[in-house]
């Protein structure tokens, strides 16, 4: 393939991200006459809606992450960077990298995902991690073990309760997945291994500002998905105003809440692509985006997944779900390919809504499929069917599941190990047990 700086024989597509939709739209190129450059600052591509699992101890990061070269080994029009974008040059055609090298593009896609939005608290970000990436499932599990440890060691019973006190704020999907699973994982796969104190006495408090959790889902539903979290242990409070994150807990409603783990899952903020373009943006900084996805008044640049804000033909919005950014990636890649065969390009995009769907813990899930909804069991094998069949999309898939569905179910031989230098345990002598 020529390098980036060379005149290109044929159409340079430069893509930026290799989350669903930026590998989506890679994959849908393979057979087009172009070349393609997939720029991350990641060597992997992550099966983000399981890295509440990794965070909870029940998958290790090798279970959901591949590296992207090995997935896009056979296709040849494809270059793999690793690399991180500080910028793009949308005069000259350029997207600019950390290092100062430079790509050329002649049509670009940036599909550069979402970060944790506080709201303008950042502040908080250091006491309450949020879950976007391997490393903050990694740290939040790494938080949840040595609060634990903390806690066997401690011996002042008001210091071990808030140590074995853990908060979750935000009661949407990723909210009520982690408190389900903090819960399952206290009083299931730890409940034993301790000797001082019962994990099975933890508090999992899961705070929702609004009168539900699960709102984009029906009520009925949302109400099934609080009883049944409910009776895994976890105390959901709704309507429940944060307005202090720090090393003690949370305040909220007013009230001082001491927790020894905090975890945001109340937000999100789009990545700064849109500034890289000069794209007008909304409050969560995504791009507002033409019917075909590309930039206004730049027709070769597109802005796809979580970093756009898109509008379906009915107007509705478009979600920040998986399904949604590979049909956007897919989408895209149809654009490029009929420009430069010279044919039609595809009607707008339209989005087209396979269901909504939430797990609570290992054996309950709710599905909202529009027509008519599903919960319980059954719900969570539809759960599960869906995320490996529609949203893994790769070889060997069977092979995949059968391996993340074991270490799941059997919470995994090393998915519990505390990795790091913050995993070591520091108690204040006074609250030390004595050795019996």
């Amino acid at each position: 393939m020529p390098t980036p700086n060379a005149v290109q024989a044929r159409p340079h597509v430069v893509i930026v991200g290799a989350g669903f939709a930026g590998l989506s739209a890679t994959i849908a190129l393979r057979k087009a006459r172009v070349d393609i450059t997939l720029i991350d600052r990641r060597n992997f591509h992550l099966f983000q809606p399981l890295l509440y699992q990794v965070a909870t101890a029940g998958l290790t990061p090798a279970d959901i992450a591949w590296p992207v070269r090995s997935i896009l080994r056979a296709q040849r029009n494809a270059r793999v960077v690793l690399g991180t974008v500080t910028g793009v040059n949308t005069d000259a055609r350029e997207v600019r990298l950390h290092d100062a090298s430079c790509h050329r593009y002649d049509w670009l896609v940036l599909a550069t995902g979402a970060s944790h939005n506080y709201f303008g608290n950042d502040a908080w970000a250091a006491v309450a991690p949020g879950l976007k990436r391997v490393d903050d499932a990694t740290d939040i599990r790494r938080r949840i073990l040595v609060a634990f440890e903390h806690a066997e060691l401690c011996d002042d019973p008001f210091e071990r309760a808030r140590l074995m006190t853990f908060v979750i704020v935000g009661g949407g999907p990723t909210g009520v997945e982690l408190s389900g699973a903090i819960a399952e994982l206290a009083k299931v796969a730890l409940a034993r291994d301790f000797r001082r104190i019962d994990p099975r006495q933890a508090r999992i408090i899961l705070l929702e500002g609004g009168p539900r959790v699960l709102a984009t889902f029906p009520e009925a539903l949302s109400i099934h998905a609080q009883r049944a979290l409910e009776k895994l242990g976890v105390e959901v409070n709704t309507v429940a105003r944060v307005t202090r994150c720090d090393n003690e807990g949370v305040i909220v409603n007013d009230q001082r809440l001491p927790a020894g783990t905090v975890i945001w899952a109340a937000g999100v903020a789009a990545s700064l692509a849109a500034q890289w373009v000069g794209a007008a943006g909304d409050r969560a900084g995504r791009a507002q985006v033409e019917a075909d996805l590309s930039v206004p008044g730049k027709p070769e640049i597109f802005i796809v997944g979580d970093t756009a804000a898109v509008t379906n033909v009915d107007g509705s919005p478009v979600p920040g779900i998986a399904p949604a950014a590979k049909q956007a990636g897919r989408y895209v890649a149809q654009v490029i390919a009929a420009a430069v065969q010279g044919t039609p390009r595809p009607a707008p995009f339209r989005y087209r809504h396979y269901g909504n769907l939430a797990t609570i813990g290992r054996h309950e899930a709710v599905i909202d499929f529009g027509r008519f909804t599903l919960s319980g069991g059954l719900a969570w094998w539809v759960w599960g069917i869906a995320h490996v069949y529609f949203l893994i999309g790769m070889r060997h898939r069977f092979l995949v599941a059968a391996q993340w569905m074991f270490s799941y179910l059997t919470f995994g031989r090393g998915a519990r190990l505390i990795a790091g230098s913050e995993g070591d345990v520091r108690i204040r002598p006074k609250d030390v047990a004595p050795m019996r």
